[in-house]
């Protein structure tokens, strides 16, 4: 099994702020909640507020979203494209994307891409998290727990908070830019 991040490593951007431009270019109160997820931000980058806390205040734009369902598909229909072709040319079967992205948006995307996936769960309708965010050693216990004895070949991640992962694989690789290169050696310890 191949592993892969999503966010910044098959994907160019950041798929969650992508998909709020997307909702709020077609409902503007969307917009509404943006000065409160804002503050949230300042505070979780000065330490004052969790990440799970900041994200939760972030997704509250989805309350003002009255298809999320329906706003996901088109979102895909249109940045499905920006995926990124090395990816599209190697991609597998059995190909796990795992991303601390909602699983509300990552998820349609995998079975379009044929591939499983698992990422954060959160309220399509509400923004609240249901479990925990899918991000460093979260993610290594959310991949043991559903393939428990499945060795990792190659995992593909352009972050440094993914090495519980990278440790994992038989190679593991850090994409920049949209270019895979060799995991960093001091980035394993």
């Amino acid at each position: 099994m191949n592993v892969y991040d999503f966010d910044h490593t098959i994907y160019p951007g950041d798929s969650t702020l992508d998909f709020w431009r997307f909702c709020a270019g077609r409902h503007p109160s969307a917009l509404l909640p943006l000065p409160w997820a804002a503050f949230s931000g300042a505070l979780f980058h000065a330490g004052l507020c969790s990440r799970e806390s900041f994200k939760e205040r972030f997704y509250r734009f989805l309350r003002h979203v009255p298809d999320v369902e329906g706003a996901v598909s088109a979102f895909w229909q249109v940045h499905r494209s920006q995926i990124y072709s090395w990816y599209l040319e190697r991609r597998r079967r059995d190909d796990l994307i795992i991303s601390a992205s909602p699983e509300f948006l990552i998820l349609p995307i995998c079975r379009e891409l044929g591939v499983t996936g698992i990422a954060s769960p959160v309220s399509p309708k509400t923004g609240a998290l249901l479990g925990p965010n899918c991000r460093g050693e979260e993610k290594v216990a959310r991949l043991r727990q559903a393939y428990p004895n499945t060795p990792v070949e190659e995992f593909y991640s352009d972050s440094r908070s993914d090495a519980p992962l990278a440790r994992l694989a038989g190679r593991a690789f850090l994409v920049k830019g949209g270019v895979p290169l060799p995991w960093p050696a001091e980035l394993m310890k």
